[in-house]
């Protein structure tokens, strides 16, 4: 009986994961370095030229705020974001699942989409007091609803375009090995799409949390964090306005940041993420 020899180790070069981490610290560098410029220019600006507190106080008032209420903070950063999650996963999944029908039935998209571009142009704060009636002031299923509304434009056009960009090269192959349509999208289509999936997810994630926070404007539970906002704004309490609005952007980026490391992990097949990494 004959055996096959095992196949043999490629060791990875030396110096290779160095090279990487390196490189991946080197693309966040100008972004660290503007961040730190532009604390270092609101600190110094606000007190250098005695900014009046109610048009932006400094930021180490505002820190020492958040950090004084942290658990208040939190708690209501939690609460809102919670509510945008809900509004990204529903929005985003609906868009998806209307852009593969669009996809497979080229007329209908073509029919519907000029009423899916009327529907995004109506500002969010008109759909604000009509969630609220359908869902009730205090249910976060307004929220929810509101947020959905402003992911499921992006993720619906982007999915679209990834499903309909195929090379016909590619589409006239499968059908020269008798692929169906499900084959066709299973293996060619759906793959092409994902980045484009992943660009509009990453857009969603602000669109999200704008629209949680938006909703909160017109009514909401007194736990949210837009409610605070508005209240703190309300009664002069700038220090606490801002430690909100920074909180909400903090999250706002942590969720950013969350869809762009599945990404790189759902796509690490990808030339454009493989060349990214090289």
């Amino acid at each position: 009986m004959s055996t096959t020899a095992p196949l043999p180790v490629q060791p990875i070069p030396r110096g290779t994961l160095g090279r990487r981490v390196g490189r991946s610290l080197g693309d966040w560098a100008p972004a660290a370095l503007v961040f730190l410029l532009g604390i270092a220019a609101w600190e110094g600006l606000v007190r250098g030229l005695a900014v009046e507190r109610f048009l932006l106080p400094p930021l180490s008032d505002i820190l020492r705020t958040l950090w004084a209420d942290r658990s208040f903070f939190i708690d209501a950063g939690l609460f809102t974001f919670k509510e945008a999650l809900g509004g990204f996963v529903i929005g985003s999944a609906a868009g998806m699942l209307v852009a593969l029908v669009l996809a497979r039935w080229r007329p209908l998209g073509r029919a519907l989409m000029p009423y899916a571009i009327a529907a995004n142009a109506i500002p969010i704060i008109a759909f604000a007091p009509i969630t609220n009636n359908w869902f009730g002031l205090l249910n976060p299923a307004s929220k929810m609803a509101i947020a959905a509304v402003l992911c499921f434009f992006p993720v619906m056009v982007n999915t679209l375009r990834g499903l309909t960009s195929v090379p016909p090269s590619s589409i006239e192959l499968m059908r020269s090995y008798a692929a169906g349509e499900w084959e066709i999208f299973r293996r060619v289509r759906i793959p092409n799409a994902l980045p484009y999936v992943f660009t509009a997810l990453k857009v969603a994630t602000v669109l999200a949390m704008i629209g949680a926070i938006v909703g909160d404007y017109f009514g909401g539970s007194q736990e949210a964090l837009g409610i605070q906002i508005r209240r703190f704004a309300g009664i002069f309490a700038f220090e606490e306005a801002w430690a909100a609005i920074l909180v909400a952007s903090v999250l706002g980026i942590g969720f950013y940041a969350a869809v762009a490391i599945a990404e790189r992990l759902a796509l690490s097949w990808h030339p454009s993420v493989r060349g990214s990494q090289e």
